[in-house]
């Protein structure tokens, strides 16, 4: 009996030595313990910090611009600085994308869509998505979607802002942003006042609020799910992604009936003739992975742009100086008599650092998404194993003091040169870099400018009475979401 238990606590033993050892020339970071590696530490310093992002900013304060660690049984590293973070994007072995439960239960169980796959399927699908998107939105249609959308959300404030009430502007801008990319997956738009689609946007963003970048528990210990349904995460996202599915089953459906031979005039149409095309049993086209493209770019198109023009508001209200300067700008080149336009853009150079220095300030997408290291690769002077997850600091760029000196201060002059010309910046990259890099990128670019222009040419601001300036600090997530507030909205003139 005795030999029995010594031999079983010798294993125990020896699992834990194993199980605690970090891989040769790995990179420096926190000590961790059996089967939870690094838990118990994250959760604590989270409780701290607030932010997970923070949380990772932490450690690389303390262990260096790479930090290696452990979370369940995930090898991760975070990668954070210049010169780390651009080389981490020039190495092709890292344009993975993790494979567990967290990630595969968005899609059927499966690896789908374009931004948790990787691999063969992945480049096919991206090619797909790109080329078809490219011809529906040809130059001037995209320009004429995102002015029609921008005109139409004014008028909406317009007669909001004509009550006299304050208005609750957390998600006024998700429809807008949505409606973009919609008239491209599905060929129509929607009335800014759907109620069923602000509830489907709503739980976009609860979905976001969920869990952070790293999967957390639930994708180390799936089971736990069973045990905490709610505290694992588990059934908080069940209940999110639900009725998108549903939603997104039925306008796949309803394309479906309606196909014809013609021209495809939305992407969903064009994804269902290749799957006509292509009906071979180990063709990537199917509908299951044409639905989990629609709740891709569904998620990732409305979540990022629209939270960073909410907190482009947030900053505005704090920040009075700047809001005379766009109005004066603005003024000057467009006048009072129309909105602005895409035309007016590069003519805009204070309006474009205005949307840089929110993008870089707020960080909505701190993190990026999570990469996964398909081969074993040599990374500055570390070895970093096949299978390991990265997570690239944005927020050190962006919050770098030795680049940016007062990174905490909302400064658009730093976009501009000394003769008031846009500049870029090496430190800002809020779409990522790379082969991964964010696939709407131009698309997000011209509805920023545009949205946040026409709202500062349209609408004077002030905080309700009773209120005081909106918190910017925002709520935690895979993206940062800001918190509600409303804000009392003044025509400025009939344009």
């Amino acid at each position: 009996m005795f030999i029995v238990i010594g031999f079983i606590c010798g294993l125990i033993l020896i699992f834990c030595w194993v199980d605690t050892r970090k891989p040769k020339d790995f990179p420096p970071g926190p000590s961790w313990i059996p089967l939870l590696g690094v838990i118990p530490l994250v959760k604590n310093l989270h409780s701290i910090c607030g932010f997970y992002h923070l949380v990772w900013h932490y450690l690389t304060q303390r262990y260096g611009a790479i930090v290696g660690l452990r979370v369940g049984h995930d090898r991760i590293i975070i990668v954070a600085g210049k010169n780390e973070i651009k080389e981490f994007y020039a190495t092709d072995e890292f344009n993975g994308r993790p494979d567990g439960f967290f990630y595969r239960i968005r899609s059927f169980d499966k690896r789908l869509g374009v931004v948790f796959t990787d691999g063969k399927d992945w480049e096919i699908q991206r090619k797909f998505s790109l080329k078809v998107l490219r011809q529906l939105g040809g130059k001037n249609t995209m320009k004429d979607h995102i002015e029609r959308e921008a005109n139409e959300i004014v008028h909406f404030l317009y007669t909001k802002a004509k009550t006299g009430k304050p208005i609750n502007l957390q998600h006024i801008f998700d429809v807008p942003v949505l409606n973009i990319l919609w008239a491209l997956l599905a060929g129509h738009r929607f009335s800014l006042e759907d109620e069923r689609l602000s509830m489907l946007l709503k739980m976009i963003h609860d979905s976001f609020r969920v869990i952070d970048m790293s999967g957390g528990i639930l994708n180390q210990f799936p089971f736990v799910r069973y045990i905490a349904p709610n505290g694992s995460g588990y059934k908080p996202l069940v209940n999110t992604l639900s009725p998108l599915w549903a939603f997104l089953k039925e306008v796949v459906i309803e394309t479906k009936n309606s196909l014809t031979d013609e021209e495809p005039k939305s992407l969903i149409q064009a994804f269902l003739h290749e799957i006509e095309k292509v009906a071979t049993k180990d063709s990537s086209f199917t509908e299951d992975q044409l639905l989990a493209l629609c709740l891709d770019l569904f998620q990732a198109g409305t979540e990022t742009t629209s939270n960073t023009l909410a907190f482009g508001v947030y900053w505005l209200l704090h920040n009075e100086r700047v809001v005379e300067k766009l109005k004066t700008e603005l003024d000057t080149v467009v006048g009072r008599r129309r909105l602005p336009n895409l035309n007016d853009r590069s003519t805009l150079p204070y309006t474009e650092a205005v949307i840089c220095e929110i993008q870089r300030i707020s960080n909505v997408a701190p993190l990026g998404i999570v990469h996964r290291c398909m081969e074993t690769v040599k990374f500055d002077n570390y070895v970093i194993p096949k299978g390991t997850l990265a997570l690239v600091s944005l927020y050190s760029l962006h919050m770098d003091e030795n680049y940016w000196k007062d990174p905490h201060t909302f400064r658009p002059e730093r976009f501009l040169d000394e003769y008031g010309m846009f500049i870029h910046h090496e430190h800002f990259m809020p779409f990522g870099s790379g082969k991964r890099r964010c696939m709407g990128e131009n698309l997000a670019k011209s509805s920023l400018f545009l949205y946040l222009a026409s709202f500062i040419h349209s609408f004077d601001m002030e905080i309700p009475a009773g209120n005081g300036l909106p918190d910017v600090t925002g709520l935690d997530g895979i993206t940062l979401s800001p918190k509600p507030f409303e804000v009392l909205l003044k025509p400025r003139s009939t344009l």
